[in-house]
């Protein structure tokens, strides 16, 4: 199959890529490189032993966008550009609306004007709000409390109505909606994990800073959450075991119509001190952190039921903490600077 992915170079692309590769599917990448190096793109192929064809561009340019799906006819699009820090959300609405909203209109775009009906969408826990029970299911009411959360909602309206015009005109299209937990972890060999631009703004990659010393010590933000140890709980999943969803989604959506939603976790729940210990064991040290006032949008647990990826998909996570820490090491420790280094 012909795969466009948009944000390609990008944490979880990279490793999607490589999965897509192995799994003997053509790519082409879209990316501007805003929080992503051309260098991750390199050490894919290199891990592949594959070229990959690739385009910077930003996926708000419809008019450059739609030259290259025409071009590359992708059989269907795996879309991950997008910005997607909580905090950095609430501070800049303006510019998340832009990008995660306005960006999946022209992507729309630019598929309907290439022939394209298939699109796996990166979506997020984050819609779900406030938990009325957990874990959360795909049923849960979706309410969101952060800027970032209400701009990943709307995308999924946006590509829920898309999918269902289509069909009623007797188009055939298929939107699938990937909720992500927490991606943590790199790929096996350490040639690619996460990097981001500037601060970080998730636990795992501020706390592999803090290890190599270009950070020196982890922000916990709140100890007074409704939880074992005061700290907030997430469902952490290895990336490539998210990457691997993609490949599943991509599978079933060649079959299906309509939007789909499933949840991609483990069902596990770990909290951000449990994490903060067991990433010091895989470094060897105690690693240092702070506890700071909690922060805007941020919710006490967050756990999924991953079920209905099990039964639909054939999907389900196979790794668990002690690879997505030891893995994460490996990259950083190879990498102490990211892709710049």
């Amino acid at each position: 199959m012909r795969v466009l992915v948009t944000g390609g170079a990008g944490y979880i692309g990279t490793h999607t890529l490589v999965e897509l590769l192995a799994a003997g599917h053509e790519v082409c990448v879209v990316d501007n490189h805003a929080n992503s190096s051309p260098e991750a793109l390199a050490r894919v192929r290199d891990i592949a032993g594959r070229d990959i064809a690739a385009h910077v561009l930003d996926l708000r340019d419809t008019g450059a966008l739609m030259p290259v799906a025409r071009a590359f006819a992708p059989d269907a699009v795996i879309h991950f550009a997008g910005l997607k820090a909580v905090g950095e959300g609430e501070e800049q609405p303006l510019a998340y609306y832009d990008v995660n909203v306005g960006g999946t209109l022209s992507l729309l775009r630019a598929m309907e004007d290439s022939g394209c009906a298939r699109i796996i969408f990166s979506s997020s826990a984050t819609v779900y709000g406030l938990p009325e029970y957990l874990p959360f299911d795909e049923d849960h009411p979706v309410v969101p409390v952060s800027v970032y959360g209400r701009t990943k909602r709307m995308a999924e309206d946006v590509l829920r109505d898309w999918a269902a015009a289509r069909n009623r005109r007797g188009e055939a299209a298929s939107a699938v909606l990937l909720r992500y937990f927490n991606p943590v972890g790199a790929h096996v060999s350490g040639l690619i994990g996460e990097d981001p631009r500037g601060e970080p703004q998730n636990l795992m990659p501020y706390l592999a800073q803090v290890a190599t010393g270009r950070r020196t010590a982890l922000r916990v933000f709140g100890d007074d959450w409704p939880t074992p140890d005061g700290t907030g709980v997430r469902d952490y999943i290895h990336v490539v075991d998210l990457a691997r969803a993609h490949v599943a989604a991509l599978d079933h959506a060649a079959g299906g119509a309509g939007a789909e939603v499933f949840n991609i976790g483990t069902g596990q729940g770990c909290s951000v001190l449990q994490m903060h210990a067991a990433f010091s064991r895989a470094v060897g040290r105690s690693l240092p952190h702070e506890i700071v006032p909690r922060r805007p949008g941020d919710i006490a647990e967050s756990r999924a039921d991953c079920s209905r990826a099990a039964r639909v998909l054939g999907w389900r996570a196979e790794y668990g903490l002690d690879e997505m820490v030891e893995s994460l090491w490996r990259w950083q420790s190879r990498n102490p600077d990211g892709y710049g280094g």
